[in-house]
């Protein structure tokens, strides 16, 4: 699970100390749901001689780390440092995201404005010093960008996409909209939905913290179509997202389908309330922040409707045929005007149309 991680008090009285210049570099780490000092170390030479000899021993292939590593300029509030954000592509999936929705958090911890620099890396030669130079020049100019750099700004992009989906949605905001009421999403669910996202899952199921006002994560199981029936609880509401696979008219698809289950009377006055009020504003942040396409939402109130040609008619409803209204016959071709009466000599008088 996602939670929203604070620095311990150790490691903000360590950043205090750093600030004074003290520091030539410090690693911070995730354990136990928390933010750490890894290690430190003093300066011994000019920063640049420095930075390879100290940052490269401390990055692992397997494991995201945040490195602070101070330079020699200064600034209004003294030492300037560069912030590096390691995420190795072979780290498990979980750490790269945690590692993502908590680098704002250290950047807030240590002081914005002491940070001159900004890295990101998947590779050591992304934030070796060659790599640290390459990434000014390019700050300094419009030049154009590799693959594998585009890559890598995607990557940045994606992730920073994570940072901002959780401040919108954080555990201690809760608002009333027009549609319903939005409950704040736990952040174990919006990794699940990410994961959906990627296709590296195909099924999610969420609940309602009614006590904590939330959206939780159930679990995560494989779910095969004919198992989707045995996924919806028959004395309790849920939301599910499914990846339903397929083929359509000799296409190949995926398509992630909406199931709102509420098994009737069996729940409370309140729960059914709060679950109709809560979808719409789940489904906005799935649709609208996240950019999950969800192709049918679908609401049942017990298992045995989801059957495989079910959820295929729900996503490819059949076409009727149009039946054309009756159309009134059009009159005889020709332009009538109205008659029109001229009074006049001879025949006008005895009125006869002229």
């Amino acid at each position: 699970m996602f939670l929203i991680l604070l620095a311990t008090r150790e490691l903000r009285d360590f950043f205090a100390k750093a600030r004074n210049g003290s520091i030539r570099i410090m690693k911070v780490i995730i354990k136990d749901e928390q933010l750490v000092l890894g290690m430190y170390k003093e300066p011994s030479q000019a920063w640049d001689r420095d930075y390879d000899n100290l940052i490269l021993p401390l990055l692992e292939d397997m494991q995201p780390c945040y490195i602070l590593y101070r330079l020699d300029s200064q600034n209004a509030q003294g030492y300037e440092w560069l912030f590096i954000s390691w995420s190795p592509d072979h780290s498990p999936v979980r750490q790269k995201m945690l590692y993502a929705a908590t680098r704002a958090t250290v950047k807030k911890e240590f002081g914005g404005g002491h940070i001159k620099e900004e890295l990101f890396g998947t590779m050591k030669e992304d934030v070796c010093f060659s790599g640290y130079q390459k990434h000014v020049l390019s700050r300094l100019g419009p030049a154009p960008l590799t693959a594998a750099e585009e890559e890598l700004k995607q990557i940045k992009i994606n992730e920073d996409k994570v940072i901002q989906v959780k401040t919108e949605i954080s555990v201690q905001s809760k608002h009333q909209t027009m549609q319903g009421i939005a409950f704040p999403i736990q952040e174990s669910a919006i990794g699940a939905l990410l994961l959906l996202k990627e296709k590296k899952i195909n099924y999610i199921q969420l609940k309602l913290d009614i006590e904590k006002e939330t959206i939780n994560l159930v679990h995560t199981d494989v779910t095969d179509i004919l198992d989707l029936p045995k996924r919806i609880p028959s004395n309790a509401a849920r939301y599910h997202f499914f990846l339903y696979k397929h083929a359509h008219e000799g296409d190949y698809l995926e398509s992630v389908v909406f199931i709102y289950s509420m098994p009737g009377y069996r729940c409370g006055i309140k729960d059914r309330m709060l679950y109709s009020s809560c979808k719409g504003p789940l489904l906005d942040v799935v649709e609208q922040q996240l950019h999950l396409k969800v192709v049918k939402k679908i609401e049942i109130d017990n298992g045995e409707e989801l059957t495989a040609d079910f959820l295929y008619e729900e996503v490819h409803p059949k076409q009727h045929a149009f039946k054309q209204a009756f159309a009134k016959p059009k009159g005889p071709a020709g332009k009538r005007g109205m008659k029109r009466i001229i009074k006049g000599g001879g025949d006008a008088e005895n009125g006869e149309d002229v």
